[in-house]
């Protein structure tokens, strides 16, 4: 039969957020929910009728809680095959109850694990009967429903209520193939644990074929969830150069997630334009401020929502992408003027550790740069000491360097990127790059403040700045010859601050 009543559930979840609409609708439709533990408390606190799985079991949870749905009755009822003569009469001989939905949310493995957890707390998060319902419900989707993360809440409610209680079996082919989907994400993420090593196998990742590559004669592909990352909610596919792009702007918005409204202009790659003020459109306009020229055809990112007038605003520049966290809807509208453009809600930023990436016949892997840096971290080699001011913007203008191709320096001045030098071979190069194009775009310099992705070997970026009005510099240090670009600074007046931390960007 394809379309199957939902008449008993089962619900086991961590994390409770998301689940009481569902249990409102399941108990509207008098579905029989049977649950455990935790959640067995939190659906009777809402006030609705639910079961305990010790009531059917005739067993109570033991060993801590380490096992309380591992038992006949239960995987019977999951297992059951309804049209099976046999099956009928063995779950009628044991009283083994049908059981049409299963909704489980997994322990968080990997939220523990990169919390710097102890052991024995990592090995207490690998959940045992929730993934074996996960499996067991997944396979027997001619008859059952699964449920195997919160992320599928909402799209099983909708169809649940728009199909009035009963799910067809594309529906619940779907939902199976997402469980054993996340069941394999979760036992190779405790394989990585217990091997020690972050290993990213390809054939364990989803796989989106791109238009092409990085030119038109290369083929392309994405591997991953991206869907836990952005919602496209508008215009073309994206393309591998498009991702790239996203992921950086990401990476990059990400240092200033918990700022006042903060918006990036990028290329390439590389910011073009970033500032923060009190409004999101002001941010925008002194974003595009920066370097008018190069955002034609760029990717937009906001830390904060985006309105009507700022879409308005945003209109009038050609551009591939815009992202932000959430975009009201008649700024939309006014977004998909462009029917290309293509429009991203950010719903998470990527729990990034490692980077991986191809050279000669094999890999090069490393921990991802996750130094953001602060006030904490710094250090003054001068006598003379930036104000507040100048600090927030010298932490600024890095946070922008540690995001940048490298050699890169960065110029800056009341939390707006004025210019940037990018990928230059010579650290010099970048600065007069940087120093040439806030001209063109006539930014005062006067009380700038300037930061380098790496240490200057000789004083002479120090003196190219001075000259140029620019009142502090912030840099890792640790050259052999430090000392001279410190002595430079304070025979002419200029403060300078050590972090301590390269952000080489190849």
């Amino acid at each position: 039969m394809d379309k199957k009543n939902i008449k008993s559930a089962l619900i086991s979840v961590f994390s409770k957020d998301g689940i009481e609409p569902i249990v409102k609708e399941l108990s509207k439709r008098d579905v029989k929910i049977y649950s455990t533990g935790g959640t067995y408390n939190f659906i009777s606190k809402l006030g609705y009728k639910v079961i305990k799985v010790e009531d059917i079991t005739n067993y109570p949870s033991i060993l801590g809680g380490r096992v309380k749905t591992l038992h006949p009755k239960i995987f019977g009822g999951i297992l059951s095959r309804r049209n099976l003569n046999q099956d009928i009469e063995e779950t009628k001989k044991f009283e083994i109850p049908s059981i049409d939905l299963v909704i489980v949310d997994l322990y968080p493995f990997e939220k523990t694990v990169q919390a710097g957890s102890s052991e024995d707390e990592i090995i207490e998060k690998i959940d045992i009967g929730g993934i074996a319902l996960i499996r067991a419900a997944g396979k027997n989707y001619n008859d059952v429903t699964c449920i195997s993360s919160k992320d599928d809440y909402t799209k099983f409610l909708d169809i649940y209520i728009k199909k009035e209680g009963s799910l067809s079996i594309d529906d619940r082919k779907k939902f199976a193939l997402n469980a054993f989907k996340n069941s394999s994400k979760y036992d190779r993420a405790i394989y990585n644990f217990f091997n020690n090593v972050e290993n990213f196998n390809l054939k364990d990742q989803t796989k989106i074929i791109l238009r092409y590559g990085e030119n038109p004669h290369q083929k392309g592909s994405f591997f991953g969830d991206i869907d836990d990352i952005i919602e496209k909610i508008h215009g073309k596919e994206l393309s591998y150069n498009n991702l790239l792009d996203v992921d950086s702007a990401i990476d990059l918005i990400s240092e200033f997630k918990d700022e006042k409204p903060t918006f990036a202009i990028l290329k390439h790659n590389n910011a073009c334009g970033l500032a923060i003020r009190n409004t999101i459109e002001d941010a925008y306009k002194d974003a595009l401020a920066a370097d008018p020229i190069s955002a034609f055809g760029g990717v937009l990112i906001s830390n904060s929502d985006i309105n009507k007038s700022t879409a308005s605003t945003i209109n009038d520049l050609f551009c591939e992408v815009v992202i932000a966290p959430k975009i009201h809807q008649d700024a939309i509208e006014v977004l998909k003027e462009k029917k290309n453009r293509i429009i991203l809600i950010l719903k998470n930023f990527p729990e990034k550790k490692s980077l991986i990436r191809s050279c000669l016949n094999g890999f090069l892997q490393q921990d991802c740069d996750a130094i953001s840096d602060s006030q904490e971290i710094l250090s003054y080699p001068t006598l003379k000491k930036p104000n507040q001011n100048e600090i927030q913007d010298l932490l600024f203008a890095s946070k922008i360097s540690k995001n940048t191709k490298s050699n890169t320096i960065v110029l800056v001045k009341n939390k707006q990127l004025l210019a940037s030098g990018t990928g230059q071979t010579s650290r010099v190069d970048a600065l007069n790059q940087a120093i040439n194009k806030a001209k063109k775009f006539n930014f005062d310099l006067s009380g700038a403040v300037m930061a380098s992705d790496a240490f200057f070997p000789f004083p002479d970026c120090a003196e190219i700045a001075h000259k140029t009005g620019i009142s502090s510099i912030i840099q890792p240090g640790g050259s052999i010859k430090d000392n001279l670009t410190i002595d430079y600074c304070e025979k002419h007046n200029l403060s300078m601050v050590f972090t301590g931390v390269r952000h080489f960007k190849h």
